[in-house]
Parts: structure tokens; sequence; C-alpha cells
């Protein structure tokens, strides 16, 4: 999960990148899902996380270092007005999990 602080009035723009991109995950061996979750709003800013689901460490980390990964991330360094701060990578491991039947 990549947590993103976004300046209020921004999150239009920023919805809208992830929407209008091109990412790539699904030709990326071991990619699962991908979710934008909009959170709670702040005074200065609204938390917006990107989940992603991988099969394995392994396969997120190689998607990391993947070609795919950097065209999915190009022209991400010219929209700092965007953001309060920097995102933030939060990596989690299944300890227990279930599902739908």
């Amino acid at each position: 999960m990549n947590r993103f602080r976004i300046v209020q009035g921004q999150e239009s723009e920023f919805e809208s990148i992830w929407q209008t991109r091109t990412s790539y995950l699904k030709e990326v061996p071991g990619f699962v899902s991908f979710n934008l979750l909009r959170g709670p709003e702040r005074e200065d800013h609204v938390l917006y996380a990107s989940h992603s689901l991988w099969k394995s460490e392994k396969h997120f980390k190689a998607w990391t270092r993947s070609d795919a990964f950097h065209k999915a991330h190009a022209g991400a360094g010219k929209r700092g007005h965007l953001y309060h701060g920097h995102p933030e990578f939060e990596g989690f491991t299944v300890v227990e999990g279930a599902g739908a039947e």
C-alpha cells in the first residue's frame, strides 16, 4: 500500500491521473488486484491509498524493478503540487485471511 496525502482541492486531478493512466499491472506476473482508496479528509489534505495485492512479496519486488513499473510511473515527479508530503509505502503480509464463498 502507498498512502498519499493530497492537498485539499486537488482530489479530482489526483483521481483523474489514476483513472486515466495505463498501469500495465495485468501484464505483470503475480499481480492479483488493485484498488485506489479514498480515506478521511483532514484540515489540509485528503488521505488516499493505492492498494495492490500480489501472489508473493517476490512478485511485488519484481514489479517495482520492471519496465512496466517505470512506464506506469513516468512523470510522477512533475505532480508535486498535488501532494502534502511524500507518499508513504506500507507493506503487509497476510497472517490470516477470509474470502467470500
